[in-house]
C-alpha cells in the first residue's frame, strides 16, 4: 500500500524559500518516478515536477523553471522539492505524487493526474 507523507511546507514571504520533503512507503521508492503538483483555491491540480526513478530525468513547469529544484535520495525513501524566489502565485496546497507503476515515465506522471497515487499534502502560503 503506498503511503506518501509531505512536509515543510509554512508560511513566508515572497522571496523567500522552503523546502518540501515526501517521505514515502509501502513500495520500493527506487523504482517509481515522484513527482509534485499544487493546486489553489478555487483551480485544478496542476504539475509542478517530476523526477524519474533514478534521478536522471527532471521536469518543470515553466512557471517554476530557474526557481523550483526536484530531487529525490532513494536510499532514505524521500523526495525533496527546494523552492526559492517564491511568489504570492505559489501559494497552494503541494501534493507528493507517486507513479502508479514502474512503467510509468517522470513526463507521463507529470502529463496528467491520472498516473499517480497522491499524499495528503502541505500548504504553502507565500505572503506578499
Amino acid at each position: 500500500q503506498v503511503h506518501l507523507v509531505e512536509s515543510g511546507g509554512g508560511l513566508v514571504q515572497a522571496g523567500g524559500s522552503l523546502r518540501l520533503a515526501c517521505a514515502a512507503s509501502g513500495r520500493t521508492f527506487s523504482s517509481y518516478a515522484m513527482g509534485w503538483f499544487r493546486q489553489a483555491p478555487g483551480k485544478e491540480r496542476e504539475f509542478v515536477a517530476s523526477i524519474s526513478w533514478d534521478g536522471g530525468m527532471v521536469y518543470y513547469a515553466d512557471s517554476v523553471k530557474g526557481r523550483f529544484t526536484i530531487s529525490r535520495d532513494n536510499a532514505r525513501n524521500t523526495m525533496y522539492l527546494q523552492m526559492s524566489s517564491l511568489k504570492p502565485e505559489d501559494t497552494a496546497h503541494y501534493y507528493c505524487a507517486q507513479g502508479r507503476g514502474p512503467w510509468t515515465t517522470a513526463y507521463e506522471l507529470g502529463a496528467t493526474t491520472s498516473n499517480s497515487y497522491w499524499g495528503q499534502g502541505t500548504q504553502v502560503t507565500v505572503s506578499s
